[in-house]
């Protein structure tokens, strides 16, 4: 956090409070998967072809390569990527790919990910200003 000392964030006494650790502990399991979700979206590409299709709900590989600016065979690869993740899915239709979001749950994620960054923006100015 800005403007906080780094002392202030670390508890001044050692007291572990098993009963939280323990209901907290049973959880971690569910976690399973989503750290490569969250891998896959890091990629400054494959966020972008996410939020593309967030923004248009199909598209084919062509016009994705040329929203990302890259080749095809680039957007092919990053496609690849999240439709092996679950995060996208393909249909073809005649001699074109068209990709999509695997489901609303991706396309909030983009988006909530999206609006919160905005929110980060702003609010940095707000304190620059």
């Amino acid at each position: 956090m800005k403007g906080v000392s780094s002392m202030t964030e670390v508890c001044e006494i050692t007291k572990v409070h098993p009963e939280a650790v323990d209901r907290v502990q049973k959880h971690m399991v569910e976690l399973e998967g989503v750290s490569s979700l969250f891998k896959a979206l890091a990629d400054e590409t494959r966020l972008k072809i996410a939020y593309a299709l967030t923004i248009e709900a199909e598209m084919c590989v062509c016009d994705i390569a040329a929203v990302i600016g890259s080749s095809t065979a680039t957007a092919s690869h990053h496609l690849r990527y999240l439709r092996e993740r679950d995060l996208a899915k393909s249909e073809r239709k005649g001699k074109q790919i068209y990709y999509s979001l695997a489901d609303d749950h991706v396309r909030q994620l983009v988006t909530i990910a999206n609006e919160h960054a905005k929110e980060g923006v702003s609010v940095e100015q707000n304190l620059s200003s």
